[in-house]
């Protein structure tokens, strides 16, 4: 039987565990001494899939609306609304957890869970992240979007590797279950 491929979170955010704040702005996360020094570059080239949620595709839109971000990665984008693709992204209206395993029972390189955490959820439901790279950052926003939204899931992971970047902190975790 062949190796799956890993699933796996990757993203920042604030020491009180949001995302961004409600209006979706990454306002708190610009300027932060370290921003651009994190592991993302060695990450990015072990990745060759991406899923997010349509919030967070619209978000990368805004941030940058001269040039795709992902290009030469394959990129879904989980909607109810959305349908059918554009030039760099395809749009899901299935099962996400059903979509995921299908994934990772295919060839290819670590699957990137870019957000959010309505993304999330349901994969932690289903124990299919394998792995959390989350870097902490020195800001208490107060109420936002959170990365972990209440859910009926367990999910125990074992610490890798902690990493300072300036002012960020970074873990990396495995799933153990």
């Amino acid at each position: 039987m062949s190796k799956q491929r890993k699933t796996v979170f990757y993203g920042a955010i604030s020491l009180d565990g949001y995302l961004a704040r409600k209006n979706h702005s990454l306002d708190w996360l610009i300027g932060t001494e370290g921003e651009n020094d994190t592991s993302y570059p060695e990450f990015y080239e072990t990745v060759d899939t991406l899923i997010m949620g349509r919030k967070t595709y619209e978000q990368i839109l805004l941030l940058s609306p001269e040039e795709f971000p992902y290009k030469g990665k394959k990129c879904y984008v989980f909607s109810r609304t959305l349908t059918g693709s554009t030039e760099f992204v395809t749009f899901v209206n299935s099962d996400l957890a059903d979509f995921v395993k299908s994934l990772t029972s295919q060839t290819g390189k670590r699957i990137w869970i870019v957000g959010g955490g309505e993304v999330l959820k349901p994969l932690l439901e289903e124990k299919l992240v394998d792995e959390f790279i989350i870097q902490l950052t020195p800001v208490i926003i107060g109420n936002g979007i959170p990365l972990f939204v209440p859910g009926d899931y367990e999910n125990k992971l074992l610490l890798k590797e902690v990493k300072q970047y300036h002012q960020f902190v970074e873990v990396h975790y495995e799933q153990i279950e």
